[in-house]
């Protein structure tokens, strides 16, 4: 595989738990499970005997006979068949692979036991394991002398089915790791100008198209709420802002069956702007770019893959928020990209701002391609956290996304590779909150309340994206019905200070390039 992007941990299919290369062997189970490794099997019975709480908590267990010499087990605990998802796994391999860190171990063997309970339960045990021995790269670049493991190697009894697995994992977590690298840095590391060196990096002689706009007048003309929003940092040469787009086509334009189009927010830091945050609401503004993170994380999932049938085009805004006398202010009115008159409300509502224009583009696009669907993806609201709680996506679709299952396809995505999703709905009370109210004015931005005050606070953004891209044209019983789905991953892209999480890159790996 190419070395563009991120460090891969180094995957080893092993044949024989006998083997001397490595220092620990990791076994994720649950209760009354079959465990088909018959050493393993018997130290865990045994184990089990003497203290019946290793059902649910980590144990590290000496085992005789194998060169490893231990055993952590890291159960999941007793598995709710109707609420408990894929993501008991995920958690479990986690889990165990940090204790196993901690005990030293830096050649682990992770055993995969069959699972009948969840059909990727497999993949999503070693993405599990994968995720807990990431370095963040601004560690890695500190001192990059020691990743946390030498190699990892996976045993099965199926062998052939592992390669294939395996062959998966590195791709998915490469595309994991880009999104967290870009979405985790400090707001200096991955400030604008530094996620562009950064996306021309990994896609550099590959068949991703990269383009990027950086000149101020092209910002004025073609993306004029975007340009809104960069004004108070475009004074600050390492501040300024770039739109950067990306574009997948297969081989053969004649295979193509699906485009897909993703809009990603890149706010590197966000202060709030003239309607500054406060009482210490502004830490942690650096995960405000984890939207544009997670499209290009995709993007590296969609370099390495290569579909076929799935043309992929994604633009991310990267911007910084920042405070000064050359910021924008409410009351202003700026004429979009759509032509629509928008009337600013909340300097702090920033996001829908930098993404509008470039939805429209998209939009633009969109109309000429191949069953397209429209996308934008963003750290949006604090009212998306309140209402799903950490660890959760949601996705809200359009009229002709909702008639098409969109919601429906990525929600059992995410539930099959545990990046989950939940479904909200856009009503016309979210249309009518953004409405302009002065005379000529076309769209009400914002009001002046934080989302997490605001009636229906994370559907009321999506109107706005509709409104102001002029998508509202391109509804079901329009001539040219555009599907359009927005994402909100306040509550999923990772919580400062724990790690980000690359989500929902897995999700939408899963729904659009692995099905």
């Amino acid at each position: 595989m190419s070395s563009k992007g991120p460090p891969i941990t180094k995957l080893i299919v092993e044949t024989s738990l006998e083997s001397a290369d490595y220092d620990g062997v990791l076994l994720v189970s649950s209760p009354g499970q079959e465990i088909k490794a018959t050493k393993l099997a018997g130290v865990l019975r045994d184990a089990l005997l003497l203290d019946p709480t290793l059902e649910s908590e980590i144990a590290i267990l000496p085992v005789p006979g194998l060169a490893a010499k231990r055993l952590v087990h890291s159960p999941t605990g007793k598995i709710d068949p109707d609420y408990d998802d894929v993501r008991v796994l995920k958690n479990a391999a986690l889990k165990g692979m940090k204790r196993a860190l901690k005990a030293g171990i830096s050649k682990p063997l992770l055993v995969l036991e069959e699972t009948t309970r969840f059909e990727n339960g497999d993949l999503v045990t070693l993405l599990g394991a994968l995720e807990a021995v990431y370095v963040p790269i601004q560690v890695r670049e500190h001192d990059p002398t020691k990743p946390p493991i030498k190699h990892l190697g996976v045993f099965s009894t199926n062998p052939d089915k592992t390669k294939g697995l395996v062959h998966l994992a590195t791709i998915l977590e490469s595309g994991r790791r880009v999104a967290c690298d870009i979405g985790g840095a400090d707001p200096e590391r991955m400030s604008p100008p530094n996620v562009e060196k950064y996306i021309l990096d990994v896609f550099s002689g590959s068949n991703i198209k990269v383009q990027v706009v950086k000149d101020p007048e092209q910002f004025t003309r073609e993306y004029p709420l975007f340009e809104a929003v960069n004004r108070a940092a475009s004074g600050v040469t390492r501040h300024q802002g770039r739109i950067v787009f990306l574009e997948y086509s297969p081989p053969d334009p004649a295979q193509v069956k699906e485009t897909v189009y993703l809009v990603g927010k890149g706010v590197t830091y966000d202060t709030g702007g003239i309607d500054v945050k406060i009482n210490g609401a502004m830490v942690g503004m650096s995960r405000d770019k984890c939207g544009a993170a997670a499209v290009v994380g995709f993007l590296q999932v969609v370099r390495l893959l290569q579909p076929k049938n799935v043309k992929v085009v994604a633009g991310v805004s990267l911007v910084r928020n920042s405070i000064g006398s050359n910021g924008y202010v409410a009351d202003e009115v700026i004429t979009a990209r759509s032509g629509a008159r928008v009337r600013v409300g909340n300097t702090d509502a920033e996001g829908r701002m930098v993404m509008a224009d470039v939805l429209c583009k998209m939009k633009e696009l969109a109309v000429d391609a191949v069953n397209p669907h429209l996308f934008t993806v963003a750290t949006l609201t604090g009212h998306a956290f309140l209402t799903v709680g950490e660890g959760y996506s949601i996705v809200m679709d359009n009229g002709p996304a909702l008639k098409s299952g969109n919601s429906i396809r990525l929600q059992t995505a995410g539930d099959l590779i545990g990046d989950i999703f939940e479904i909200s709905r856009i009503r016309s009370e979210d249309f009518a909150q953004h409405r302009g109210e002065a005379f000529g004015d076309d769209i009400k931005q914002a009001n002046n309340q934080p989302s997490s005050r605001t009636p229906r606070g994370h559907q009321g953004p999506a109107a706005f994206l509709i409104l102001a891209a002029g998508l509202e044209t391109h509804g079901s019983g329009s001539g040219k019905p555009l599907k359009y789905s927005h994402l909100d991953i306040a509550a999923s892209a990772g919580e400062f200070p724990k790690p980000a999480t690359g989500a929902p890159v897995l999700a939408l790996a899963k729904a659009f390039l692995l099905n």
